[in-house]
């Protein structure tokens, strides 16, 4: 760790110190890296590149050659199966498979000549969770069909099998369907039998699935079906078939999820700990095989993730030191591994790993940045109580080498709620926060009830619960951190976009904890959301909320717009004009109703963002937009000018 500088700190309100952590650095020579793999020896991941208006980049490493863009612009890889998409490539000797985000069609490009040329027709079809069958010569994958939507109906998905020598047309074949939902298909070794995931209506994959298991018969197509492990109140999580040909898979049917073999009813490594992540997306991996006899794993306790190994002959496992706290994306090859890993003081990157030598190396890096480790707040685990409840949350301290504080003052605190719901905050380096941090902002980032990584029963406290406990939970951390001194509690601040901007609005509506607050992209109208998303997340409220339209009054009763008279404190407001998950009119009506009431309200929106914002003006103005929000409300001097925005019952 890097010391700091022996120059005496200048003395300044704490909100009001200079920082060298700027909103540029979100936007510029930053990436966002996904979907690493390895095969046979050579290092493929995803770039979205927000100086290429977020082209997705297959990006190929070799030791020998460096590192080379394998699809050429203005070509993007990217699914848009379940919205989230994921899984959206897949290497092979010298060819790739890839699903292109123009059209969502597979192609197929052999890595020399980089001509890409599609294997599936055109059509309302989308694709993803590709896998190659080597001993039949085709391609598995999950099919998303929307043809039926012209009539009023939702997507179908299955699993189908595509022939790759298509010198006599088009070859698909129906290997699964008629459930709502598959992922994961992949064979055996010996190529003889296919498993893959399946779930159905109202649940979400971390709610419930099933594991199946079918032969492939002498047509090249799936009979004998057996579920296997999953079903009511388990879910499942990354099946895979071992060197030897055994199935493995997680399951938390024993509240983690924890490592398990088909045929054997104990768990690998019991452990209270999450060997899995919510399948938001396709692809996830969080556990492989560096021989037949061991595992290589992943898992997160106590919201940060670890690196262990698993003997499968002796059923001894052990926890490998190594210094990153948030990991994913793990791939094994032999004795290598290749995920994405972040630190406190670290951006996320690409990572190899030896498991012979225990050596890490970096092969890439989502940022060029370069920053002192002494400048950033280190994210310190805290638990606090709610009721009966045990909340967990990373707390940031206000630091910043440069200044200090008057003697006597506390410093603002924002409360970070993360979106999903059905997600978790992570305690690698995140320059959002510290954005906060160096300008002498106290920072508090709740993993309120709902939240991965805690196990079954922590993220079930949320079912029914929307919009109550996770609001409880932010209100009774910001109060918490104001108990033990380390919070100004006249200056309590709370943000969050999407679900957790719900989170965000429904606080500031029903409870007087908040003294401003910022919503980007909010939800603000719950009934809104449930009549019009799509076919992944249509069920998702059945369990958060209650089942829909039975239980509309509830949604009513818990949306904030239908209650803004009670909103009595100043909030800024960031809109994309193209939302369709969140329509511009849920933001308006709630800053028509503050401006009536005399409370002091800004709106802010852009034309071409829709839910999230990717444009680099977007970003760097929700930012420094919020930032002179607060310093105007709350009367502390800003280091530098902010953008001017205007807010409405405080400007003249």
């Amino acid at each position: 760790m890097s010391k700091p500088p022996a120059t005496k700190a200048v003395q300044a309100p704490y909100g009001s110190w200079k920082s060298t952590i700027e909103a540029d650095m979100l936007v510029k020579n930053s990436v966002r890296l996904s979907e690493a793999s390895l095969v046979a020896g050579r290092y493929y991941w995803l770039e979205s590149r927000p100086a290429e208006q977020g082209r997705s980049v297959l990006v190929q490493y070799c030791a020998a050659s460096g590192r080379t863009d394998i699809t050429p612009a203005p070509l993007s890889v990217r699914s848009k199966a379940h919205e989230y998409g994921g899984a959206s490539y897949l290497v092979w000797q010298n060819r790739v498979y890839f699903v292109l985000a123009a059209d969502q069609r597979i192609y197929q490009m052999d890595l020399d000549t980089r001509v890409p040329e599609p294997i599936t027709p055109e059509g309302p079809f989308r694709y993803a969770d590709l896998f190659l069958d080597r001993k039949r010569q085709r391609l598995l994958c999950v099919q998303e069909d929307y043809s039926p939507c012209d009539r009023g109906q939702e997507a179908v998905a299955r699993i189908i099998s595509i022939g790759l020598n298509q010198s006599s047309g088009p070859d698909q074949r129906v290997l699964a369907e008629g459930a709502d939902f598959y992922s994961n298909p992949t064979l055996c070794p010996q190529g003889q039998q296919l498993s893959f995931l399946r779930w159905h209506h109202p649940d979400m994959p971390w709610d419930a699935t099933e594991l199946c298991l079918a032969s492939m018969n002498s047509e090249d197509l799936a009979n004998d079906l057996r579920v296997v492990a999953g079903g009511a109140g388990e879910s499942v999580f990354q099946p895979q078939w071992s060197p030897r040909g055994e199935l493995f898979y997680v399951s938390d049917r024993n509240n983690w999820w924890n490592l398990y073999r088909v045929g054997a009813p104990s768990p690998l490594w019991r452990r209270h700990a999450d060997f899995a992540t919510p399948q938001w997306v396709f692809g996830m991996s969080t556990y492989g095989f560096t021989t037949s006899d061991e595992i290589l794993c992943t898992f997160s306790e106590k919201g940060r993730w670890h690196l262990g190994k698993i003997d499968l002959i002796s059923g001894n496992h052990q926890v490998i030191k190594q210094p990153y706290c948030d990991l994913e994306s793990l791939r094994c090859e032999g004795n290598e591994a290749v995920l994405i890993a972040s630190a406190a003081d670290r951006f996320p990157a690409i990572i190899s790993y030896d498991s012979h030598s225990d050596r890490f190396e970096q092969i890439a890096s989502s940022s060029s940045l370069e920053l002192e480790s002494h400048v950033l707040s280190p994210a310190q685990s805290i638990e606090f109580v709610v009721g009966e409840r045990s909340v967990h949350a990373f707390y940031y301290a206000p630091l910043n080498p440069a200044f200090e504080a008057p003697t006597g003052e506390k410093p603002p605190l924002i409360v970070f709620s993360h979106g999903g719901p059905t997600a978790a905050t992570s305690a690698g380096l995140n320059l959002k926060v510290q954005y906060w941090t160096s300008r002498g902002f106290a920072v508090l980032d709740v993993n309120y009830s709902g939240s991965t990584g805690f196990g079954r029963e922590y993220r079930e406290r949320l079912e029914g619960q929307w919009g109550i406990l996770d609001v409880e939970e932010v209100c009774a951390g910001a109060k918490f951190l104001a108990s033990q001194g380390l919070a100004d509690p006249n200056r309590l601040l709370i943000k969050g976009g999407s679900a957790g901007g719900y989170t965000v609005l429904a606080a500031l509506t029903f409870h007087n904890v908040f003294q401003a607050g910022a919503s980007h992209y909010g939800i603000g109208d719950l009934t809104t959301l449930a009549r019009d998303t799509h076919k992944f997340e249509s069920r998702y409220l059945d369990k958060l909320v209650g089942p829909w339209p039975n239980a509309e009054q509830i949604y009513r009763d818990r949306s904030p717009v239908n209650h803004v008279q009670q909103l009595n404190c100043p909030v800024i407001f960031f809109q994309g004009l193209q939302d369709k998950v969140v329509p511009p009119g849920q933001a308006e009506t709630m800053v028509q109703a503050l401006e009536q009431q005399g409370i002091p309200v800004s709106y802010i929106t852009f034309a071409d963002e829709s839910h999230g914002f990717r444009s680099g003006d977007s970003i760097k103005m929700a930012l420094e937009g919020e930032l002179e929000f607060y310093s105007r409300v709350f009367g502390f001097p800003l280091a530098e000018p902010g953008p001017g925005i205007t807010i409405r019952n405080l400007d003249g």
